[in-house]
């Protein structure tokens, strides 16, 4: 018997790690020091506008594996927990 996926939208995907994103920094911005956009994308070598895009409710961005996992080190969060829909 062949197994059925069901998947999630691209969109609603990018909506999903983009919330976590923002939620993570927050977080680490309480418990550790202040992180705003500008420092998680310089300590990541990615651009600012990636993580404002990332973390805005307008703009659908997407992100490489690559990046996601530098910013998951930086926030000491596991990769998947970017994944889970709050």
């Amino acid at each position: 018997m062949k197994k059925t996926y069901e998947f999630l939208k691209e969109k609603n995907l990018y909506y999903i790690i983009g919330n976590n994103v923002k939620y993570y920094r927050k977080l680490y911005s309480l418990n550790e020091k202040e992180l705003t956009q500008e420092c998680l994308a310089e300590l990541a070598n990615i651009s600012t506008s990636l993580i404002g895009n990332l973390e805005s409710k307008k703009i659908f961005q997407g992100i490489s594996v690559y990046n996601l996992y530098k910013i998951s080190l930086i926030l000491n969060v596991p990769i998947d927990n970017f994944f889970i829909n709050r």
